[in-house]
């Protein structure tokens, strides 16, 4: 069931089996949304945390006058909101962007199992360092690089972060987001979002159709979007 969860640390951590029992004994129940649904919203007070299973969400906040910024795109394999464990409750909202299966660790479980299993802790807390360094590395990309890049930029590491839970073959993946949810990642309007979209196309890199992404020259890809995968961290760590 979280097997996604076991590849993503056991990429960057060795994890017994003992370990892996007690991750799996976290779990209390499952859940499916369809897509565009709101599954957590900010301010509501948490009492368990959320791993999504299959599909895709996103991190959001929008402003008064309806603008919405997505922050944070979430792919099979990770916590939606561990920083919740501690936090206890959200600043921004979580929705689905296609149909989608979670499962519930409860704060209680969680609290045992950090008591119990040191190493795992760390492994957790290493889950919301990546969330971090990965905001970091949007942040910079809204900031300094062009939309084109941006999209580049994001392409690849959604692209490497699938690969990690086996969701990327052949160069493709799916990635169910209309342009107007693109855009709201990359800080574009439609208009600019349909322009670099026909960009990357036009230059043989990427091409962004019926809810996929096909890349076509991946170190071209890499190397037009500056991409430097070292922010995931995709290297075993000393413990």
């Amino acid at each position: 069931m979280i097997d996604g969860l076991i590849q993503r640390l056991r990429v960057r951590d060795d994890v017994s089996d003992e370990e892996e029992e007690a991750l799996r004994g976290l779990i209390s129940e499952t859940e499916e949304f369809p897509a565009r649904v709101t599954v957590l919203r900010r301010e509501k007070l948490l009492d368990r945390s959320v791993l999504l299973l299959e599909g895709l969400m996103c991190r959001s906040k929008d402003l008064p006058d309806g603008q919405r910024q997505i922050t944070a795109l979430h792919v099979p394999g990770d916590f939606l909101d561990l920083h919740g464990f501690t936090l206890k409750r959200l600043d921004h909202d979580v929705m689905s962007l296609a149909p989608s299966k979670v499962a519930y660790a409860p704060h209680d479980r969680l609290i045992r199992l950090t008591e119990q299993y040191p190493h795992l802790t760390r492994l957790l807390w290493l889950t919301t360092n990546l969330d971090a360094a990965m905001h970091r590395e949007w942040v910079l990309s809204l900031g300094q690089r062009s939309g084109a890049q941006r999209s580049a930029a994001l392409f690849c590491e959604i692209h490497t972060r699938l690969s990690v839970v086996g969701k990327a073959i052949n160069r493709r993946f799916e990635f169910p987001l209309n342009q107007t949810e693109l855009g709201e990642c990359l800080g574009l309007t439609v208009v600019h979002t349909n322009r670099v979209l026909r960009e990357l196309r036009e230059i043989g890199l990427v091409t962004f159709r019926r809810g996929g992404v096909q890349i076509h020259d991946l170190e071209a890809l890499e190397t037009f979007a500056e991409f430097d995968p070292a922010y995931l961290y995709l290297e075993k760590l000393s413990r």
